[in-house]
């Protein structure tokens, strides 16, 4: 059918006619009445419901926030900005050397500091309406509160930046509704005091961001920045960016490295993320379509940053002893604040360690700068020589319990080293060893371990307070002899390295060859004037107080030790001038503002005189010149004015040695952790190595710092300090005798210590030398068998507690100097009261008559007779005390032919019997006849008359008895010559 235009007039008239007629608009009217009245009861009950539910919301709320107070700008200013950032550290001269130590690593930066890219990327990410809202979004709120009460998932939250930053900085991350309704107050509170740019920049500073190369937890955009991609913030691209925005949603499950810095095998998480933190700031507009892709693309996993060692893997030691020493200082300047002094956490363990926590969280949490004394360049150039150093010496086995299982396990020990290099003026420690191998064993042996330092104590508490006392200079005499003498309750026989004694020594020399037995005699001069209390104030802290009693003290015997950083430290004292200055590590500590908190202030704490600095520094030398050390400077590149001590513990378990110049003083140890006796290796005693790896570390500080190290000048001599000759076998002013003897020698002295008094221990007469005895000789002792000379009195003897004349003697005669000095017995060699017997065994043995050794033990000497061929005539020709007696010496004859025999005399002058002869040559009883002249031939004309038969003719001489040439002459024969003329 077709539709024309009539058609449709006539349709819609009447459609007209049914709508407006009056039984519709009648019913219309009704209804339009029910529903506007229907409408009206719905609002207003909606009306009353949305106000009772405001209501009770807003009640609800006021409960919530009922406890939180009104925050001022300052109190928010500072909770804001109150974050934790990574500590500094550095070496001397401003060196960085990395971060302290931290559970969580971050670093402050300002917002124009930090790549727009990475801006857009947190905020489109996080909060897309950041530059609208007023701290919240209610309409988020809604959301999150929906899908809180419906329990349903989803990837978007109720929390803008600004909640966020409330939540990590004043709040916690407790789930509850209390929270999130103080979180919402606060937020909208912070937007009212802060500008947007302002929470931005907070924000990424405090954001977390997962690990970074090292394993290491991280927080903040710099450190996720170099951490991860290793650039700087500002030069982070689009891809870069985009993955770290995308991390602080899970920043553990987006990171890509694990906590042992290696790259996860699975990085699709946070490449996924990173997509989508491009797509949602592709839909802001805050990239183009381009830039996208180019993101996208980008080879993210090649630019990951590599593996990067932390500080504390590349100098363990040196960070772990920085946070110890910046740990005390921190917790020293919080006590103070508290009213606390020093002495407080000193006598009160656990208040100080009640510090030292606060301290340590201080120290890792708020960005300080460290700078400390250690310089790089030495510092690393030692750790190599000692690690490369071949003489160490064996490695020993130990039985030790494992902590794990409790059971006995043997572990393999080497041994070990410590060194410490300061600076003397300054205190500075400018570089240390604390070992061989921080992964085999972490003990500090240079600043923590404490040992016993050996020799090295001698001049710490024996020869420098026995001067500072004006009991001992450098030309004391001690006797050196065996003796015993009681400590601690028991008899004690000290005796020297070897065991020998050397007799009357001087304190310089004790010092320089490193004698015991004179160190612990001048200690019993001074230890009831308590010489300790010097280590004490030069920075000995493990003293015990049977350390203050203890003779074995002298030699370096205390209780618990002694660290090798206390050790030099003390040595830089008489470098010093006597004036202790306390080593330090800790320069300075910067906030993160750059105010400074801690400065080091060294500061002198007077020891010794300068006179007993000195003198002790001048008898070091001789240490180094002649002495224990003799071969050190062989060893250096470089010479220097040195003084030092060498030292070895009891059982050579340690070995030591510490020496200074003008500018430095460095010392070293080594020993086994646990101690056990240091064995020869390789041709070299223990004493020769520790020597030679203190050399090699010298010259690898000279090799970086010579003009550190090495002094032109030499130790000055202050006033005050005079020059004295002394006698040896007293340190008194020499009498004649002593002059006579041969026995003076100058040293250096205090002036206020000079020896006043003149030697009066010596005294001329007549002794006789029987082997290792001297004996007075008596009146009617033959002179020829007496020597007139110097001995040392009786008294002298009792003074000095020596039981054995004999013992002195053996040992003088070992030094030349006492050549002419005897030391008599008490009482005189006891005459038997018979003269001698005859000598036996006399015979010639070439040109030397000798005789066998007296049995009697009172004989002095022996007197040598002779008589000349055809004569029965003996003269004495000589006489041989006992003394320069040997049976194969003999004594020397000529070649003549004679007869000898030899005489014993006793010590009352009595003279023996004749020996039996012993001849020289062929002996003849009387003179052969001269031989008639030659007659001459008669002449032929002359013949030879007859001989007269009756003329009588010579009986024939009497043959010579070979054994028994001549009668023995009879002393008492008034013919014969009288005995000993």
């Amino acid at each position: 059918m077709r539709i024309n235009k009539s058609m449709i007039k006539e349709y819609l008239q009447t459609f007209k006619d049914v709508i407006f007629s009056k039984r519709t608009v009648k019913v219309f009217s009704v209804s339009y009445k029910v529903i506007w009245n229907l409408f009206l009861v719905f609002l207003v009950i909606g009306l009353i419901g949305a106000f009772f539910a405001g209501g009770v919301g807003a009640g609800y709320f006021a409960s919530l926030v009922k406890d939180e107070p009104i925050r001022s700008y300052e109190s928010m200013k500072n909770d804001i900005y109150n974050y934790e950032e990574t500590s500094e550290v550095y070496f001397a001269n401003n060196v960085y050397l990395g971060e302290i130590r931290s559970d969580i690593y971050r670093e402050e930066l300002a917002l124009g500091e930090i790549s727009p890219y990475l801006i857009d990327a947190v905020i489109a990410t996080e909060d897309e309406y950041f530059y609208e809202h007023n701290g919240v979004v209610p309409k988020a709120i809604l959301r999150a509160l929906l899908q809180e009460v419906t329990n349903a998932q989803t990837q978007t939250g109720g929390s803008t930046l600004t909640q966020q930053l409330i939540k990590n900085q004043i709040l916690s991350s407790e789930v509850s509704f209390e929270r999130k309704a103080k979180e919402i107050l606060l937020a909208m509170r912070l937007e009212q005091f802060f500008n947007k740019e302002e929470i931005i920049e907070t924000y990424l500073n405090v954001a977390t961001f997962g690990r970074n190369s090292s394993g290491d937890n991280i927080a903040g955009v710099k450190t996720a920045a170099l951490g991860i991609f290793n650039v700087e913030p500002k030069d982070l691209n689009l891809s870069q960016a985009a993955f770290i925005a995308g991390l602080p949603q899970s920043p553990f499950g987006y990171t890509p490295f694990t906590n042992a810095g290696e790259i996860k095998n699975n990085l699709q998480p946070g490449l996924d993320r990173m997509k989508t933190v491009l797509s949602r700031m592709l839909s802001a507009e805050k990239i183009t379509q381009e830039q996208y892709n180019e993101a996208i693309n980008f080879d993210l996993v090649a630019s990951f940053a590599p593996a990067k060692p932390s500080p504390t893997e590349d100098y363990p030691w040196l960070t772990a002893e920085i946070e110890l020493r910046t740990k005390e200082i921190i917790a020293e300047q919080l006590a103070t604040k508290d009213g606390y002094e020093k002495e407080d956490l000193k006598n009160d363990s656990e208040l100080n360690q009640s510090y030292l926590n606060l301290a340590d969280t201080t120290m890792r949490q708020n960005g300080y700068k460290i700078y400390t004394t250690i310089d790089k360049e030495i510092y690393d150039r030692m750790q190599v020589v000692a690690k490369e150093f071949q003489y160490y010496g064996q490695d020993k086995t130990e039985e030790k319990k494992n902590p794990d299982t409790g059971e006995m396990e043997k572990v393999v020990e080497p041994v070990e080293v410590g060194a410490v290099l300061t600076e003397n003026k300054t205190g500075k420690i400018i570089s240390f060893v604390a070992g061989r191998d921080h992964s085999r064993e972490q003990t500090n042996h240079a600043l923590r371990a404490t040992r016993q330092n050996g020799s090295t104590m001698k001049p710490l508490v024996v020869y420098a307070p026995g001067m500072e006392l004006g009991l001992i200079q450098p030309g004391t005499v001690f006797v050196d002899v065996n003796f015993e003498m009681v400590a601690g309750g028991k008899v004690w026989n000290p005796g020297n390295f070897g065991g020998a004694h050397y007799g009357f020594v001087s304190a310089r020399t004790s010092l320089a060859k490193s004698h015991n037995v004179p160190a612990v005699i001048g200690y019993t001069k001074i230890v009831n004037q308590r010489p300790t209390s010097f280590l004490e104030k030069m920075g000995f802290t493990s003293l015990t107080e049977g350390d203050h009693s203890n003779l074995a003290m002298s030699l370096g015997g205390m209780e618990t030790g002694v660290t090798v950083e206390e050790n030099v430290n003390a040595y830089a004292t008489f470098a010093n001038g006597g004036k202790f200055v306390d080593a330090y590590m800790i320069e300075k500590i910067e906030t993160k503002d750059g105010e400074v908190i801690y400065q080091h202030k060294s500061e002198e704490v007077e020891v010794f005189s300068p006179q007993t600095a000195y003198l002790t520094i001048d008898m070091m030398r001789d240490v180094i010149r002649g002495g224990t050390a003799s071969g050190v400077p062989s060893m250096l590149k470089f010479s220097s004015d040195w003084a030092g001590k060498t030292g070895t513990s009891q059982e050579f378990r340690d070995s030591w040695f510490v020496a200074s110049n003008p500018n430095v003083t460095f010392g070293t140890w080594i020993g086994y952790d646990t101690p056990k006796r240091l064995e020869a290796y390789k041709g070299l005693s223990y004493s020769k190595r520790g020597q030679m790896i203190w050399a090699q570390l010298m010259n690898a500080a000279y090799d970086i710092r010579p003009e550190l190290v090495k002094s032109n000048e030499t130790f000055k001599m202050p006033g005050g300090i005079v020059r004295r000759s002394y006698c040896t076998i007293s340190g008194l002013l020499p009498s004649d005798l002593c002059k006579e003897a041969g026995l003076v020698q100058t040293d250096i002295f205090n002036a206020n210590f000079v020896p006043r008094k003149v030697d009066d221990t010596l005294e001329k007469g007549k002794f006789i030398t029987l082997g290792d005895k001297a004996y007075r000789a008596l009146d009617s002792t033959p002179a020829e068998f007496t020597t007139d000379g110097v001995m040392i009195k009786k008294e002298f003897l009792e003074e000095n507690n020596l039981k054995s004349a004999a013992e002195l003697m053996k040992l003088l005669s070992k030094q030349a100097t006492f050549k002419n000095v005897v030391v008599p017995e008490d009482e005189p060699l006891a005459d038997n009261g018979s003269a001698p017997s005859p000598t036996d065994k006399v015979g010639i043995s070439g040109n030397k008559l000798t005789w066998a050794k007296h049995g009697h033990n009172d004989i002095v000497g022996y007197r040598i007779y002779r008589a000349e061929n055809f004569s029965d005539q003996f003269k004495k020709v000589g006489s041989m005390s006992v003394k320069d007696f040997t049976e194969n010496g003999g004594f020397a004859i000529n070649s003549t032919i004679a007869a000898y025999y030899v005489t014993a005399v006793d010590v009352a002058g009595r003279e023996g019997a004749p020996s039996k002869h012993a001849l020289k040559g062929e002996w003849l009883k009387e003179k052969p006849p001269e031989p008639e002249p030659e007659k001459p031939e008669p002449k032929p004309e002359d013949p030879k008359k007859p001989e007269d038969p009756k003329k009588p003719v010579d009986p024939p001489k009497d043959p010579v008895d070979p054994v028994d040439p001549v009668d023995p002459i009879d002393p008492a024969d008034p013919a014969d010559p009288p005995a000993g003329q």
